[in-house]
């Protein structure tokens, strides 16, 4: 199964927008509301990294955490700012901010989801198993379908696929447009040749999606799908889209090598 290659939401999910302060104003919020403070400061940093000014953002952060260096969500942004920049010294620290952010408040399920994406990227899948679970079987938490989208995919690295499809199926409970859950239990029900259960999920992706907006992979699950279904007409459009959208593509390839393969599913 492949690796993950979608980006995770860390930023956008934690805030919408920043207090409208200006930087000369912080330090006199400092000094009157501290607690403010520190949220003020998390929030420029959560806007300077979706900018990708990660300098700025640190900075900010550093701020916060000179206020109060036991903040949870400063110390989770901390987190994902290191995780971001990617270099070998800055993932080991991240591992410690994820940790006190954690540590600092037990309930803050986006720091378990984003400290799972951490532990995946840094190949401790059962670590990154158990905070993912958590942050997904907290009702309420808002971003609990990706955490369970995550775990999925996690389960499908570690190939357990029996408890990828119940966390799919958990994620589309929690949000019923999680197109990840639709495009990874059509290929789950399509290699365990439930046919039909492929079909309907399949199906359901594209309407979410829109037919002209699939990737390469969503192609090849359609024309495997269709192929299963004795849907010739069907396959022959998809694998029209795939050449003409993806012919470089690894799906494509693979179909070319299986065009004329017998066998009763193409893998």
């Amino acid at each position: 199964m492949k690796k993950l290659t979608y980006k995770f939401a860390f930023v956008s999910s934690l805030c919408a927008s920043v207090l409208a302060l200006s930087a000369c104003q912080t330090p006199d919020v400092g000094k009157k509301d501290p607690e403010k403070a520190v949220k003020i400061r998390t929030q420029l940093a959560v806007e300077h990294l979706k900018s990708g000014d990660l300098d700025a953002a640190k900075r900010a952060l550093d701020q916060a955490l000179e206020v109060n260096s036991r903040d949870s969500q400063a110390n989770m942004m901390m987190g994902v700012l290191l995780q971001q920049e990617g270099s070998k010294e800055n993932l080991e620290k991240a591992d410690s901010y994820f940790k006190r952010a954690i540590s600092s408040d037990s309930k803050n399920s986006q720091a378990r989801n984003n400290y799972g994406t951490y532990l995946y990227q840094v190949e401790r899948y059962n670590d990154a198993i158990e905070q993912l679970s958590i942050a997904g079987s907290t009702l309420g938490y808002e971003q609990r379908f990706k955490a369970l989208e995550n775990l999925g995919r996690i389960y499908l690295k570690v190939g357990d696929v029996a408890n990828a499809e119940k966390s799919f199926k958990q994620a589309l409970q929690a949000n019923r447009d999680s197109y990840v859950s639709m495009l990874e239990l059509s290929e789950i029900f399509y290699l365990n040749q439930q046919f039909p259960a492929a079909t309907q999920m399949y199906e359901q992706f594209v309407r979410a999606v829109g037919q002209k907006n699939q990737g390469a992979r969503a192609l090849w699950i359609g024309i495997r799908t269709a192929r299963a279904n004795g849907d010739n007409l069907g396959m022959q459009v998809l694998v029209n889209q795939m050449r003409a959208l993806f012919p470089e593509s690894p799906e494509y390839q693979r179909y070319l090598q299986l065009q004329y393969s017998t066998e009763a599913v193409w893998k």
